[in-house]
């Protein structure tokens, strides 16, 4: 079995589809989900008055190789939340599922789609919206690349991002559990 974090991010009817992307990989077939993050909300990166993203992560058991994990059970998801693809890579979307951590390996993968994909994202270096969740629920795990434990990489893309403007939020109010926030 393989430990996988999957990064989840919604700004369409973000209340709904998050909750509802966490079920439908914890009901899948072969996947054992082990634990969720709490949610954020940060603003859109790049696409200006887009409206705010909501982001969470969660840790899951499988025997699914990256590239099945990418075209199978994500892809899945994607489409029955109503993900539209288009050539702007930060529009709005209903769900966007990306394999955050794969064990603590560090490789390329290729999904049908012929996008070539890196593992561990590298987002994670570079958007404390994709570390954090991540984080709080690996703290003490190497980044498989840097070494650097995540809590400590998270303390430091924030202690970064409050140089600037706060790119974080948590919301405690919202649960990814749960259909409706509480």
């Amino acid at each position: 079995m393989h430990r996988v974090v999957i990064s989840l991010g919604s700004n369409i009817d973000k209340e709904r589809n998050l909750p509802a992307a966490v079920r439908l990989l914890a009901a899948s077939p072969g996947v054992s989900l082990l634990a969720v993050s709490p949610v954020y909300e940060t603003a859109s990166v790049g696409a200006g008055d887009a409206p705010s993203f909501f982001n969470a992560a969660v840790l899951l058991l499988t025997t699914q190789t990256a590239a099945e994990l990418k075209d199978g059970l994500l892809s899945d998801v994607e489409r029955t939340l109503g993900r539209v693809r288009t050539a702007d890579k930060n529009a709005p979307r209903t769900i966007d599922l990306d394999i955050a951590l794969y064990d603590d390996n560090a490789f390329d993968y290729t999904p049908a789609d012929g996008r070539r994909r890196h593992v561990p994202d590298p987002d994670l270096r570079r958007f404390l919206h994709c570390l954090q969740p991540v984080a709080d629920l690996l703290p003490d795990m190497p980044h498989p690349e840097t070494g650097e434990a995540l809590g400590r990489l998270a303390e430091r893309l924030q202690s970064d991002a409050e140089t600037s403007a706060p790119t974080l939020w948590p919301r405690p109010d919202v649960d990814a559990r749960l259909e409706e926030p509480r």
